[in-house]
């Protein structure tokens, strides 16, 4: 539930209905991306088996590397496949005193990854036979946080779609 006013809302339809008029280009006239697709998200983990451990038996995302970071002695940076090519990776960061997961601005506020909607299935009963609170929406969406806290979302829409609305 927002806790705007009605006046606000409507006042924040307008812009950004004014800003989707004028940036928002037809798909046929769109130029094409001038990147190849995401190499990897990385995020912070506290524990690392943890992490695989979920990720790999609960989400069903195989583990796919794990080295040394180059940029952290001692931190190990580790990846997990999640389709088409993405990867999902992870730093633990041994000897720093991070704070638990925060949203912050310019912060990482939920990744939607998408699956088949019998792999989503499966994912989301590993989920709740792990105890993993979820929240439901749509039909088609399971929203929930990783051991550390951060903001998931399995989605058995197609890629480039999301609630029946194509968004690519």
């Amino acid at each position: 539930m927002s806790q705007l006013d009605d006046r606000t809302l409507e006042q924040l339809d307008a812009e950004r209905e004014r800003i989707k008029q004028e940036h928002l280009i037809p798909h046929d006239r769109r130029a094409p991306s001038t990147a190849r697709g995401v190499h990897h998200v990385a995020l912070i983990c506290s524990d690392v088996e943890r992490t695989v451990r979920f990720y790999q038996d609960v989400l069903g995302f195989p583990l796919t590397e794990m080295f040394e970071n180059r940029d952290y002695k001692g931190s190990t940076h580790f990846f997990f496949d999640i389709g088409n090519g993405n990867a999902l990776a992870f730093f633990d960061l041994p000897g720093l005193d991070l704070g638990p997961y925060a949203e912050v601005l310019g912060g990482h506020h939920h990744l939607a990854i998408s699956m088949p909607p019998d792999q989503w299935q499966a994912a989301r009963d590993r989920l709740e036979a792990a105890g993993v609170e979820t929240a439901h929406v749509s039909g088609s969406s399971v929203y929930f946080r990783d051991p550390d806290g951060v903001r998931l979302e399995i989605i058995s829409d197609p890629l480039g779609e999301m609630y029946g609305n194509p968004v690519f």
